[in-house]
């Protein structure tokens, strides 16, 4: 029998509807001790699944809500054990008492994750299911919260499940083998797997190629906004965040530093960086933000160049250019068309160019529409593709596992040494799942959770 545990499950503001949660196997008797039905029947008589109408007591006996609660029986319930939950209005201060109550009747307070992290160990979900939960509550698109939601779901682990599995019957083939010679077991031979090899191994390749188009899907494509100072860099980050995000003045070198902001262009999550103008200067603190410019166009998917295009191109504009030259995605942007345009796509060597104006708004739309095709998202987010990066390096290990045992039995190894990575293939697999996942390695997972989830 697993100890109680209790939490708010709901934000810590003002809302219409606040949730304490139970889980535990006396988690009727003690919500029960806090909670009296309408009907006066005891909590833990209540029907399975039924919400009904009652009384909320703070610890000291005072009502605090008429509200309602509902008792579902285990296996049945999220975390594979009873569970109520207690839908109060959603009061701060009621849900806080309330919580308080149910502590001082005997519940422990759950810990970041435990509610989910108890679904996993009492296989009520897979590890990549539970550690999906988290990825949809965070979720900042519709489409990462679909392709999280088929994660949830099992899409994840019913690609892993088979290759596993088939893993596991090669290995346990070997070792009956080896371990009962006397028995009538078919003859063990690596060629005969060959096939189930090479077929494990290009899953999970094209599992692990998702990963690039999964990491901007989860974190949002990282944008450098860059050029020479006093371009419009600042202007136009504010005119795509739709406030004044960054200070900005007609000062060249006002932005020492790199300042981020997330925001949404199109159906795309923009985490835009907006830098310091790049150019040589003597000014030790501007010699450090230009230094963390060219930082964040490295590490940028995207990178947008500005230009003040009322000014005929200089020798600072074409050295940033060069340097957007190494840049994977790159836009153009000609600044300040308001005041007319000296400069011209023409001048400038980037597939895209476009002609916008900060200050009245115009070529944002434009803008906003070649975004949303470079960065266009035509798989389907069904939880196929590979988001986690933890998920990511453990995959690649497994196939990395899986290339060294192709390879051993290219050459001949014995089936003892092929088996070998094969094994190491599994555990990392297992990861995964959560069939060969440490202890250490759950709780790093939970800790990402909030409490109450």
């Amino acid at each position: 029998m697993s100890n109680t545990i209790a939490a708010i499950s709901t934000g810590r503001t003002v809302s219409a509807i606040g949730i304490l949660r139970l889980s535990g196997s006396d988690c009727a008797e003690i919500a029960g001790s806090v909670f009296s039905l309408q009907n006066n029947t005891p909590l833990k008589d209540a029907p399975n699944r039924k919400l009904m109408l009652g009384t909320l007591r703070d610890r000291n006996g005072r009502i605090i809500d008429q509200c309602m609660a509902v008792y579902t029986r285990a296996p049945h319930t999220y975390t594979g054990e009873d569970t109520v939950e207690i839908q109060c209005h959603g009061s701060p201060a009621v849900l806080a008492a309330g919580l308080d109550a149910l502590f001082a009747a005997g519940a422990q307070p759950a810990q970041r994750g435990e509610f989910t992290k108890r679904a996993f160990l009492n296989g009520q979900l897979g590890l990549s299911q539970a550690e999906a939960v988290i990825d949809l509550i965070e979720a900042e698109t519709a489409d990462a919260a679909a392709n999280a939601a088929g994660q949830v779901g099992g899409i994840l682990q019913a690609t892993l499940s088979p290759i596993y599995d088939a893993l596991t019957n090669l290995c346990s083939h070997f070792h009956a083998v080896l371990d009962y010679p006397d028995e009538d077991i078919e003859d063990f031979g690596l060629e005969q797997y060959n096939g189930a090899l090479q077929s494990s191994a290009k899953a999970l390749y094209a599992l692990l190629q998702t990963y690039g188009q999964g990491r901007i899907l989860k974190q949002g494509v990282v944008a450098a906004i860059v050029g020479k100072p006093n371009v419009g860099k600042s202007s136009l980050l504010n005119a795509l965040a739709g406030y004044d995000r960054v200070i900005v003045t007609e000062i060249a070198g006002t932005t020492r530093d790199t300042v981020e902001e997330s925001v949404m262009v199109g159906n795309i999550r923009l985490r835009l960086i907006d830098t310091a103008g790049i150019r040589n200067t003597d000014d030790q603190i501007e010699a450090i933000g230009v230094t963390r410019s060219k930082q964040a166009m490295e590490g940028a998917d995207l990178v947008i160049f500005v230009c003040d295009g009322s000014c005929p191109l200089d020798q600072e504009d074409q050295d940033v250019i060069f340097k957007c030259m190494n840049a994977e995605n790159a836009i153009a942007i000609i600044n300040k068309s308001d005041l007319g345009c000296t400069v011209t796509p023409s001048d400038l060597p980037f597939a895209q160019v476009i002609s916008i104006s900060t200050k009245n708004g115009t070529g944002l739309d434009q803008l906003s529409d070649v975004i949303n095709v470079m960065f266009a998202n035509d798989a389907p987010c069904d939880g196929s593709i590979l988001t986690n990066p933890r998920q990511f390096d453990a995959i690649r290990r497994a196939y990395e596992a899986m290339l060294n045992a192709l390879h051993g039995l290219m050459l001949g190894l014995s089936p003892d040494a092929v088996l070998t990575d094969v094994e190491a293939a599994m555990a990392a697999i297992g990861e995964v799942t959560g069939n060969t996942v440490r202890e250490d390695i759950t709780a790093r997972i939970f800790e990402r959770f909030c409490v109450g989830k």
